[in-house]
C-alpha cells in the first residue's frame, strides 16, 4: 500500500480510536458491578456484567495502546510505512476483534440485522441502559475501523509471508 494511503489511514484510525477511548473510559470510571446489576440479581446476571465490564476494560486497553503507538508513529520526522502497517494490523486483530468477539460473550454481532438499519449487536441478557448505550455507541466506531482495516485481516500477513520467501 502506498505510504500516503497508510499515513492517512493511520491518522483516521487514530482519530477513531481516540473517539472510542473517550466513550469507554468515562463509562468504566463511573460504573462498577454494583451499579449495573439489580439488587436482587442472580448469579447469571452478575456473571454477565462481570464479563461485560472485563471485555470493555480489555477493549479500552487495546484501543489506548494502539492510539498511543499510532501517535508516536505519526509524530516521527520520517514516517515508517512498514511499522505503521504493522500497527494497523494490530489494531484490527486486537481492538476490532476484541469488540466483535468478546471473550465473555456478553454480546455478539448478528449479521442478519446489519442491512436492515437495526442494531446488529445482540446481548445475552438485557443490560441496563448505560451498558447498552456504551456498547451500541462504540459499535459504529469499531464497524468503521473494521471496514477501513479489512485489508489487514488477511492480505497484509500474506503479503509479508510472500516477501519473506523471496
Amino acid at each position: 500500500m502506498p505510504s500516503a494511503n497508510v499515513k492517512a489511514l493511520s491518522e483516521s484510525t487514530r482519530g477513531k480510536l481516540k473517539e472510542a477511548v473517550s466513550l469507554l473510559e468515562p463509562f468504566l470510571n463511573q460504573h462498577a458491578l454494583p451499579q449495573l446489576e439489580a439488587p436482587d440479581a442472580g448469579g447469571e446476571e452478575q456473571t454477565f456484567y462481570k464479563g461485560l465490564l472485563s471485555d470493555l476494560r480489555h477493549l479500552l486497553v487495546y484501543s489506548e495502546v494502539a492510539y498511543e503507538k499510532l501517535g508516536v508513529t505519526l509524530r516521527r520526522p520520517t514516517f515508517d510505512n512498514d511499522y505503521a502497517e504493522r500497527l494497523l494490523y494490530e489494531v484490527y486483530h486486537h481492538s476490532v476483534n476484541a469488540f466483535f468477539y468478546p471473550k465473555n460473550e456478553g454480546y455478539s454481532e448478528d449479521g442478519r440485522y446489519a442491512y436492515t438499519g437495526q442494531d446488529a449487536i445482540r446481548f445475552r441478557h438485557k443490560p441496563v441502559r448505560a451498558a447498552r448505550d456504551i456498547v451500541l455507541g462504540v459499535s459504529k466506531i469499531y464497524e468503521d475501523l473494521r471496514d477501513d482495516l479489512a485489508y489487514y485481516e488477511n492480505d497484509y500477513m500474506t503479503q509479508r509471508r510472500m516477501q519473506g520467501q523471496k
